[in-house]
């Protein structure tokens, strides 16, 4: 189908296309106005998903892309998410269990919200590569479990006493 509205409103596309597992291809998103859960769970566990549709929006709202693609396990490539300030809980669970997703977007946001990433990756076990996180001030839970069972992710490239397996931080 084809999804032009621009501007969003409360819970427009929530749970929109949750549990369709045929579904290979996302339509288009051009909205750059977002509203209060409007992607909230909207290919969630869309099994045969590979591509995520672009995402333009520079104002975010509450809950705005919360689980939006979790559990889309063929997932392989996420979306550019170029906001730069964020709100609370809006990419929280969004890419949770993408199972087949190796890299990270780049997350250039600044000013964060209370849980804006909570759990954004979690369960993503190809994930090796994670973004860097720009941002000097924090909010609460803004990082709670983030990359939780990412197994994959190296935090340094040597061992130590403190650190007894090798892992890397990019």
């Amino acid at each position: 189908p084809s999804l032009p509205a621009t501007t969003l409103k409360q819970s427009c596309y929530f749970n929109m296309f949750n549990g369709c597992t045929s579904l290979t291809t996302a339509p288009s998103l051009p909205a750059t106005i977002l509203a209060i859960q409007c992607y909230e769970s909207m290919f969630y566990s869309c099994k045969k998903l590979t591509t995520a549709p672009t995402l333009p929006a520079t104002t975010l709202a509450e809950y705005c892309y919360r689980s939006m693609f979790d559990a889309c396990v063929s997932l392989t490539t996420a979306p550019a998410l170029p906001a730069t300030t964020l709100a609370i809980d809006c990419y929280r669970s969004m890419f949770s269990s993408c199972n087949k997703l190796t890299t990270a977007p780049a997350l250039p946001a600044t000013t964060l919200a209370n849980y804006c990433y909570r759990s954004m990756f979690e369960n993503c076990v190809h994930l090796t590569t994670v973004p860097a996180l720009p941002a000097t001030t924090l909010a609460d839970y803004c990082y709670y479990y983030m990359f939780y069972g990412c197994t994959r992710i190296k935090i340094s490239s040597f061992q130590t006493e403190e650190c007894t397996v090798a892992y890397r931080i990019p």
